[in-house]
């Protein structure tokens, strides 16, 4: 790849980074598997850059990228991915830590979601992201009805899990 696809990446990961703390925030339990898991789907879009074809909106690849690469790593008991040279042509990434703090009153809520299926907390991420059940659908590659209907199941769920009797 070249240098300009390297330089429009890095922006894109840059402005866009909190997409993939949020996957990383609902898929792991400590914040060095946060770090690892940010680490690997970050290879994973660099890998996959090349193949966007821009049929959809840069954040909604981002999202089916980082959730595919956590549902399927989490599922594989962690495998790693190597981490080569990346950008060997470019700055580097600039990493934001991410700030818990903003996070505190959620902490119930992502309690809640680490007890969902990998599914359901796909769905519920891109939700509260405001994506619509068309992007919802694009994302997890099913269909926009069965996105509002796993959606609905998945917002009874949360009510239980959040308001046991």
């Amino acid at each position: 790849m070249n240098s300009e696809l390297e330089i429009n990446f890095i922006k894109e990961l840059e402005t866009n980074q909190n997409i993939i703390h949020k996957v990383c925030k609902a898929y792991t339990n400590n914040q060095d598997d946060h770090n690892d898991l940010f680490q690997e789907i970050s290879i994973q879009l660099w890998k996959a850059y090349d193949k966007f074809r821009g049929e959809s909106k840069f954040t909604t690849w981002m999202y089916r990228v980082a959730l595919n690469t956590a549902i399927s790593l989490y599922r594989k008991s962690k495998k790693r991915i190597p981490t080569d040279e990346l950008f060997p042509n470019s700055k580097e990434l600039t990493y934001e830590e991410y700030d818990d703090t903003k996070e505190k009153q959620l902490d119930s809520l992502y309690q809640a979601i680490h007890r969902l299926t990998d599914i359901e907390k796909a769905l519920v991420l891109l939700y509260l992201e405001d994506k619509s059940y068309k992007d919802i659908a694009l994302c997890l590659g099913i269909s926009e009805v069965n996105a509002r209907v796993k959606m609905n199941r998945t917002k009874v769920k949360l009510k239980e899990l959040l308001n046991p009797i």
